[in-house]
């Protein structure tokens, strides 16, 4: 996994995060927030924050699992509870998949000492945890 790859991931998740039906956006971290307004103050205007500034991204260093958080806004339509879950499976899924298709073995055995494989290492995927928050419930005026 090269760092290109690993800065893939919070877009690969908030973009399989925003195609859940009830998902109305992501909201950004405290991190993020403290930098938009900063940016604010020295440049005045509109400052949207990206869908990644939603999600926190981290790689266990003890085991290579990702760690992943990811603050949605969601409608009041269907139950929180519902959408959240199907958040969790959506990204995990996504995010699984696309380092998955990072992580394929190469054209061909390598010559050297055989070492055991490490994490996210091409013997099998990499282990992905994900934790929703429900940050706000947009309500519809009908």
């Amino acid at each position: 996994m090269t760092l290109l790859d690993a800065a893939d991931v919070p877009r690969v998740a908030a973009e399989a995060a925003l195609a859940v039906p009830g998902v109305s956006g992501l909201h950004p971290s405290l991190r993020w927030s403290l930098a938009g307004a900063a940016q604010r103050v020295r440049s005045p205007g509109p400052v949207s924050p990206s869908p990644e500034s939603g999600v926190r991204a981290r790689r266990d260093g003890r085991t290579g699992a990702w760690l992943l958080e990811v603050r949605c806004v969601v409608d009041d339509g269907r139950r929180p509870l519902d959408t959240a879950r199907d958040v969790r499976e959506g990204v995990r899924s996504a995010v699984s998949a696309h380092l998955g298709d990072r992580s394929s073995p190469g054209p061909g055995p390598v010559p050297g000492p055989v070492q055991a494989p490490g994490p996210g290492s091409a013997s099998g995927p990499e282990p992905v945890n994900v934790v929703v928050y429900v940050t706000r419930i947009t309500v519809r005026h009908r």
